[in-house]
């Protein structure tokens, strides 16, 4: 960690750096919280890192060899990069959990993440597979985008032979109210103990501190801006609880054979950086919502429709007239792209089969018909296969990673 004293006109601030560009410093206060710094404004900016560990010597510490060994990899956000030390400082059961190793990817909030950085997390979790053998690896990552990537990374990796968790807070791992601590132990403590493979989320199950549920990377979803049980499993079962005091694992459901499968020589299918949009279904739409898409050069569209997946294409009066071009602009972007329907409803099925205008849908080429796919997993699935030059009319009912 780099502590910084930056000096303002009127004022002195110190903390941790946790991120830089061009414009802004952004540093993380002995109270948990960020502040973001115009450079403008800082008059000079000191490097007190060695002041700071000459006030904190850094204690000697040794890990046990005979532990599982765990690499957590630090992606930003809620939480700064941690030194292995610095980590058992600050949550001292993990001495008694594993043998951690720790790096850091980078230092951003999860808002950030483009598909590069899914492709730069899976080439570092495949090189400290390769460097470490390790018995896991955690991923520390803002919770905002957390899903996604838990997405992309399933996709993304075939014969993946051990638990890689994806675990955040909701509140700052500073705070005395954070919910890190619980988190993070709960998820190493899953890593160590399960026998599966795959990419998994490990975050509170309620608002106590008691229990978290593991979560498959495909099927989970904030569903909250700020609880600590903001992830739910989105139309399956979560695959685990885990007890926070007695690091017991209690299994909920089975975890889909097509992902049990790590035997084979690990592999990534990468991302490419492709132009996918989504569009929300309301009342009162207009078709230059759709129009955006056209000639621009987008590769896919995700339509999140109303209930089964409806959106407003049928005219039944003089003030309907829109929804014929509706229509016809959905029409002509299935011509020029994949356009996948699902439902902002969340829990449930696509079904494009009860409804006419449903049916309407599938006939002008609208895909996704029996989804059960969030809107946020589709959106990941179909930039997958496009990057694997799969074509979607053909591919995304598949089901690839045991998503559906």
């Amino acid at each position: 960690m780099k502590f910084v004293r930056a000096y303002l006109k009127n004022e002195i601030i110190e903390g941790i750096l946790v991120n830089e560009d061009e414009k802004h410093y952004v540093v993380k206060l002995d109270n948990g919280y960020n502040i973001g710094v115009s450079k403008h404004r800082v008059l000079r900016i000191e490097n007190i890192s060695e002041i700071m560990h000459e006030k904190k010597e850094k204690k000697q510490f040794k890990q046990s060899s005979a532990l599982p060994k765990i690499v957590i990899l630090h992606t930003g956000a809620v939480t700064a990069k941690f030194e292995p030390y610095e980590l058992i400082e600050l949550f001292p059961e993990l001495r008694e959990l594993a043998h951690i190793e720790s790096e850091l990817i980078s230092n951003m909030m999860s808002d950030d993440i483009r598909f590069e950085h899914y492709n730069i997390i899976a080439k570092a979790i495949k090189e400290n597979i390769e460097k470490h053998s390790p018995k896991g690896i955690i991923i520390t990552h803002g919770t905002d985008t957390l899903h996604y990537t838990s997405a992309a990374l399933s996709f993304m990796f075939e014969h993946l032979p051990i638990p890689v968790v994806l675990v955040g807070s909701q509140r700052s791992s500073d705070r005395g109210s954070s919910d890190a601590a619980v988190n993070l132990i709960s998820a190493v403590s899953f890593a160590v103990n399960t026998s599966l493979s795959g990419i998994f989320i490990c975050m509170h199950e309620d608002i106590s501190d008691n229990t978290c549920t593991i979560l498959n990377g495909l099927n989970a979803r904030k569903m909250h801006s700020s609880r600590r049980d903001a992830f739910q499993s989105i139309n399956k079962h979560p695959i685990a609880r885990i007890n926070f005091f007695t690091k017991s694992i209690d299994y909920i459901s089975e975890y889909p054979e097509t992902v049990l499968n790590s035997k084979g020589v690990l592999k990534i299918n990468f991302f490419k950086d492709l132009k996918i949009g989504f569009v929300i279904s309301h009342p009162n739409m207009h078709h230059e919502e759709l129009g955006v898409f056209l000639g621009k050069g987008f590769d896919g569209l995700i339509l999140e429709g109303t209930g089964l997946g409806h959106m407003p294409i049928s005219v039944i009066d003089e003030y309907t007239k829109e929804h014929e071009k509706i229509k016809n602009s959905i029409a002509e972007l299935c011509k020029q792209m994949p356009v996948i329907m699902t439902t902002q409803a969340i829990f449930g099925i696509v079904n494009l089969n009860v409804y006419s205008p449903g049916r309407e849908l599938q006939e002008i080429g609208v895909i996704g018909n029996q989804s059960t796919l969030s809107p946020e997993t589709a959106f990941i699935k179909l930039a997958w296969l496009l990057s694997q030059d799969l074509d979607p009319k053909e591919e995304f009912m598949k089901n690839f990673r045991g998503e559906f």
